[in-house]
Order: C-alpha cells, then structure tokens, then sequence
C-alpha cells in the first residue's frame, strides 16, 4: 500500500520542526553555561593566556557541571557545588591539591595513647571544638594551635609557611607534602612556630627564614591507635586531631554540604582535622573536619564525613593515620 505524500511530508515536516527547537534548545544551554562559565571565571579571578586555553578550560567547566548536577539529582546525604576547582579535570586537581598535601607513612613508630582508658559512657554525645575557641579561621596546619589554646587558654594563629620552607629535612618536603608526625617532631626541635602575622603564608616553597621567636610550641605528639574510630572518638573527645584522607575523588573535590557517605578510596593523600563529631536529625553519625582549601569549599571551608562505618579504615581511611600533638 503507498503511503500517501501528504503524511511522508507531514513527517517530514515534524522531523525537521524536531530538530530546529532540539539546536535551538542546545545553543540557549550552550550560552548558558558560558555565561556561567564567565561569571565563574569574575568570582574566582581566573584569566586564561588565550582564547585556545579559555575554550579548553570550559569544556572542562561544562563537564564537571554536569557531573555536579547529575549527582545531585541522585539526592544522597550530601550534595556537590561549583567551586574553585571547577576548570580542573579530576586529574588535574589530584596533582596539584590532593596530593600536594600528605604523604602516607611508611610505617609509625609506637608511641602513647593517653585517651585509651577515658570511659564511652563519659563522652559527650556531639563536640565541636570550635565553640570551644580551639580552633582557629580556615588554613593549614592548624592542628597545633588547638591544643596550645586548651594548656594556655590563647588561640594564636600559627605560621604555617614557617613549616613549608623550613621543614624540608626528612620525609616532609615544602609544598610537595609530607608525614603530620614529622612536622610534629620538626615543631619540638625548632621550638615552636612563630606566629602568622610573623611569618605570613604565600602557598610556595621559600628560603627558610630563621631567628624567629616560636609563640608557641608543644612537647609531644601521639598517634591514635589505627583503623579504631571508637579510640579516635576518645581523641577527638578530648582535643583536635590530626587526620589523613584520600581527597581524589571527585565527590571530595567538589563537596558542597551534607554528611559525606558511601564509598571512597583509602590512598591517603590530604592530611584535615577532625575537629569534632554529631549526629544528624536522621540518624547519621557524623565526625566534623577542618579543611584548608578556603571557605569557598564544603561547608565554608569545614566537611562532614559519616562516621561508624563497617570499614575499620574509616570514611576515605580517616582512622588510619590519626595523631594529635601534646602540649
């Protein structure tokens, strides 16, 4: 049986209509995101050397967009944001912040555990050491500054680039990472850090500037028992704590809010503080930590991982590597 023309160029005419609002549709999203490729670029003061670069950085923008949005389409326990890093492929970010910051330990040496007979019945339900004075604004190695307000009631802001350029001897090395243990022990040797306002952070390795007068210091350091969220819990308890994480994972990288929850690696490769830990409206049990990539990430600059879970190694290996300095 022939199909009549007048249905063939009816179908035609449908299909070519299709097609037109589909392209249409396309180029409005197209312009979309390049205005808000543009504004993101304002907001974080990003230039690029040429136009090549630009159209480059925002296929990458436009794709981790979409992986932002789709994930939290998903609606999990948390949720991902458009932040600094979103001109940055997922490799790219390990290389130049995830891995920048830690460097796995090859293996710990025994030490003390001075919290291991403090009773689970004695221990507050939720903490969070920051309504507490012990924890300062967010940016690196602040562990140490915690622990000097509780012995001496003082919160001071620690020199952080003191550490990059002058402990450079032994497993840490600047800018390109190293072992929180290490950096303890570089603390007690040097007598302490010098304060913010003296030694000021610039994000680069520099010549080390010596003569400075240490504003404050600490006598030990102490690692927590491994793959032991119950004694981290006794740690965190009673100060803030060191941790490592493996922060690779793109979820990781663009973490907006909520209690992280399901799976991630265990390559540790970015040293945070848990500076606390809670439970959710729904149940969720959560530690509380302190990043140092800006308040324009996580929660202004602070995480939420869940806590308690089957895997002994913690959320992203958070109870793998824990240690807290003495003072």
């Amino acid at each position: 049986m022939a199909i009549p023309k007048a249905l063939i160029l009816g179908i035609l005419g449908c299909v070519c209509f299709c097609s037109s609002v589909l392209a249409a549709r396309e180029l409005s999203d197209d312009l979309s995101m390049v205005a808000r490729h543009e504004s993101w670029m304002v907001q974080y003061g990003r230039v690029y050397k040429d136009d090549a670069e630009k159209a480059q950085r925002f296929g990458v923008f436009k794709a981790n967009v979409g992986f932002i949005e789709s994930f939290n389409a998903k609606n999990l326990k948390f949720y991902l944001g458009v932040n600094q890093f979103a001109d940055l492929t997922n490799e790219e970010f390990k290389a130049t912040k995830a891995n920048k910051g830690y460097k796995p330990s090859m293996e710990r040496m025994p030490t003390g555990f001075r919290y291991e007979n403090v009773s689970f019945d004695a221990l507050p339900a939720t903490v969070d050491w920051r309504t507490k004075g012990a924890v300062t604004p967010i940016k690196d190695q602040g562990q140490c500054e915690g622990v000097v307000k509780l012995k001496t009631g003082k919160l001071i802001s620690l020199s952080e680039q003191e550490l990059v350029d002058c402990d450079v001897h032994g497993e840490d090395q600047g800018c390109e990472g190293g072992l929180m243990d290490d950096a303890f022990k570089f603390i007690i040797k040097n007598g302490g850090l010098t304060t913010e306002s003296n030694y000021p952070y610039t994000a680069a390795d520099d010549k080390c500037k010596s003569g400075t007068n240490g504003a404050a210091t600490i006598k030990s350091y102490e690692d927590v028992p491994a793959n032991n969220e119950g004694a981290l819990m006794q740690a965190v308890a009673s100060q803030p704590v060191s941790v490592a994480v493996d922060g690779g994972d793109m979820t990781f990288q663009f973490y907006k809010g909520g209690v992280m929850t399901g799976s991630c690696g265990t390559d540790l490769d970015h040293g945070i503080a848990a500076i606390g830990y809670g439970k959710t409206s729904d149940g969720t049990k959560y530690w509380l930590l302190k990043n140092s990539w800006g308040t324009t990430w996580g929660e202004n600059g602070y995480l939420r991982m869940e806590k308690d879970i089957p895997d002994k190694k913690g959320m992203c290996g958070l109870a793998m590597e824990p240690s807290y300095p003495t003072a």
